[in-house]
């Protein structure tokens, strides 16, 4: 995500009803409930994010993604058994089907993963999946998600696939699938938090495209697909690796303010800055900044700059539209520092947010009603018709 400087674009239409109860329509279906559900909370007023009552300041800093995956899918954190349970049935799903193989080596080496995790997830629910959504097939994709990725991106180097490990969780198994090797334990620490982080995070825009093909009942994973889709965008999910763009392109600290400051004045983006959401801190820009710090303290000397003088900068040139740094802001250094590349940071977040997708879509099956909003129409009335033969 990112935020362009001067206007959002996103001005108030107009509203004529004297004292009127109904919100300004800013279009977007903001302010609009459109579910209820007990998942997650965005209080973006107070800057927190709330996992099944969870604070995720706590869940972050001591849970597995594992723990996390299911406290999102049954409702409550596990005790031993019940994650020992959950991890051999992680293990169990962990490989892909020929045909699944086959559709990921005949893409080309230039396919964007995302795109890659899109087609590949789509392949293995045509010869696995039918019927209604179960939480046994929820943990069946989230297992693959990161077998996939991997799969292509050592394909792409011209190296042969791995099989998984199964003494390893979910964030190590990944990075050992990716490189070869067993993952350093700051490593994994690091992308497990972001797991963490990521898994899910209230009605945003995937979230609710997948809960709309569900609501049609519909399978998971064309449910997966769609809400794979709408994470692509850089308007939602699709924007860490331009930060990791944009801080190369400053490089250096003396360089920043000056950047900066011509980003502000005339009009141009400051990537990972803003949340639809937030008002205030990001409490997952949070987590990260720490992160990060102890992951590359080099690359963090200028991440971390770059966020104050903008801060500072925006304060200064654009009074009362102080912006914070968001989710992907740091996600960027962190993905980095465990060895991903930018093309995969994306799909890395739907590895995670795989669990969250779905945990909702089992709520929306679970209590269904077929999502139809309204739409209000602005185009011409009562037009004449012309016989095709008479227009000129």
């Amino acid at each position: 995500m990112s935020m362009t400087i001067p206007d959002t674009g996103n001005t108030p239409q107009k509203d004529n009803a004297p004292n009127s109860p109904v919100k300004p329509n800013k279009g977007g279906l903001e302010g609009i409930v459109a579910a209820t559900t007990a998942i997650s909370k965005v209080d973006g007023t107070a800057g927190r994010l709330v996992y099944r009552g969870y604070d995720i300041h706590d869940l972050a800093q001591t849970c597995s993604f594992e723990e996390v995956a299911h406290l999102l899918w049954f409702g409550h954190l596990p005790n031993q058994k019940e994650l020992s349970d959950l991890h051999q049935k992680f293990v169990a799903q962990r490989s892909l089907p020929e045909v699944v193989l086959q559709t990921i080596r005949e893409l080309p080496g230039t396919t964007e993963p995302m795109d890659v995790l899109r087609t590949a997830v789509s392949a293995w629910g045509a010869v696995s999946i039918s019927g209604k959504p179960t939480i046994d097939q929820a943990i069946a994709v989230t297992a693959r998600f990161p077998l996939i990725l991997a799969a292509f991106n050592r394909l792409r180097n011209g190296k042969e696939i791995l099989e998984s490990r199964a003494e390893l969780g979910h964030a190590a198994n990944y990075l050992y699938l990716l490189t070869g090797e067993v993952p350093k334990e700051g490593h994994v620490k690091g992308l497990n938090s972001y797991l963490v982080l990521l898994a899910d995070h209230g009605m945003n825009a995937s979230t609710f495209t997948a809960r709309i093909v569900a609501s049609t009942e519909s399978d998971i994973v064309s449910s997966l697909v769609a809400a794979l889709g709408a994470l692509k965008g850089p308007l939602h999910g699709g924007a860490p690796s331009k930060v990791q763009d944009m801080l190369h392109t400053i490089g250096t600290i003396e360089n920043a303010e000056p950047w900066i400051r011509d980003a502000i004045t005339h009009g141009g983006r400051l990537m990972g800055f803003g949340h639809r959401v937030y008002k205030t801190a990001d409490p997952r820009a949070e987590e990260l900044r720490e992160m990060a710090q102890v992951a590359d303290p080099e690359d963090f000397k200028l991440a971390h700059h770059v966020e104050k003088t903008a801060i500072a900068l925006l304060d200064e040139l654009k009074p009362g539209r102080r912006l914070y740094t968001n989710v992907e802001f740091y996600s960027a250094a962190l993905m980095k520092s465990v060895g991903l590349t930018g093309d995969l940071f994306t799909p890395t977040f739907a590895v995670s947010r795989c669990a969250g997708w779905t945990a909702h879509i089992l709520e929306q099956t679970n209590n269904n009603r077929l999502i139809r909003p309204e739409a209000e129409y602005t185009g011409p009335s009562n037009e004449t018709f012309v016989p095709l033969a008479d227009r000129s």
